[in-house]
């Protein structure tokens, strides 16, 4: 056989055998955060379980670090199905349904035990909040947790409210907002893929983020103090455009159902060794890590309690139903 022949001969296995392995589904996930982080190494746990039990018929692309949308525009960018999968923040949501910010009342969800009820499969808050969002065309797949929220700062720690008064204070959702603004201090929204560069320049003089972000965005080289409050529980959802998600075969929402569901665990049964392995890795790299006592809690307590009030004049029903569960468990 001629070298030519050989050579053309080849070509068509290659574009053959190409052609038998290429993915009948393609599903984009965009993410804010890198892909190193917590929430990136879950998505990478999806796609390898994804196209493992589909056998490659199924391909699953991430696109991190906000390459493709901020987090604030994830609900809009996969309710339009402008891309077929995106993780955002629960708060994002609260435009179009004010009570999915229940998970952000000061102290409400403190614990996890208390946010592991919460965010289980048939819990009052879960399946009310799932259902909701099912009502902007988009369809919840699973949830992210992100740990619980504490402030960064320098030269020292956010001990009581009194040390947030006439300050900037960087959130993420709009109840975070309010409560900042209870306790003395001003609200500045910042995406979290725009954290580094504010507290860098000063934009903002405290921060309030998951311990897990200053990790994976070495925020410790902007900031020095992180305070732990966990006055508020971070969740990320992973939504799916219904119209694409209703149009999957069976095996295909079965496979990217089983796939998203070991994923959720994962990540849920991970969150304390992620949380205490980001407060080590921030201590290695020179950030004093300040636990506040029991009566300096007491005072941002006391402090969040209007917007707890205010929560519920603006939710109803809804809303009532929410912290009612949240409050027995």
């Amino acid at each position: 056989m001629k070298p030519s022949a050989w050579l053309a001969g080849a070509a068509l296995v290659l574009a053959v055998s190409t052609q038998a392995v290429a993915a009948d589904l393609t599903a984009r996930i965009t993410l804010q955060l890198p892909l190193k982080s917590h929430l990136g190494q879950n998505l990478e746990l999806f796609k390898e379980e994804v196209e493992k039990m589909s056998n490659g018929s199924i391909a699953v692309e991430i696109y991190d670090s906000a390459q493709l949308y901020q987090d604030k525009e994830v609900p809009q960018a996969v309710g339009s199905g402008a891309i077929e999968m995106g993780v955002a923040s629960l708060t994002r949501y609260v435009g179009d349904i004010p009570a999915v910010d229940v998970f952000y009342l000061p102290f409400l969800l403190n614990s996890e035990d208390k946010v592991r009820k919460a965010v289980a499969k048939g819990s009052v808050i879960r399946d009310s909040i799932d259902e909701a969002i099912a009502g902007t065309g988009s369809t919840v797949l699973w949830w992210q947790a992100y740990g619980g929220s504490v402030f960064l700062s320098n030269g020292g720690a956010i001990k009581t409210p009194e040390d947030m008064k006439g300050k900037k204070v960087r959130v993420f959702g709009k109840t975070l907002g309010d409560f900042v603004e209870a306790a003395g201090g001003a609200p500045t929204l910042v995406s979290g893929s725009e954290q580094y560069l504010a507290y860098q320049r000063g934009t903002v003089d405290i921060g309030m983020t998951g311990v897990s972000g200053v990790q994976s965005r070495k925020l410790w080289e902007v900031m020095d103090t992180i305070t732990v409050t966990n006055n508020a529980d971070i969740e990320f959802i992973v939504v799916a455009n219904t119209e694409w998600w209703n149009g999957l075969t069976d095996e295909q929402r079965a496979i990217l159902s089983a796939a998203a569901e070991k994923a959720e665990l994962d990540v849920r049964n991970r969150m304390s060794e992620i949380e205490a392995e980001a407060f080590a890795a921030a201590k290695a790299n020179g950030m004093t890590v300040y636990e506040p006592t029991a009566d300096e809690i007491a005072a941002w307590q006391a402090a969040g309690q209007p917007v707890i009030d205010a929560y519920l004049a603006k939710t109803g029903d809804l809303g009532a139903k929410m912290v009612e569960a949240a409050k027995g468990y």
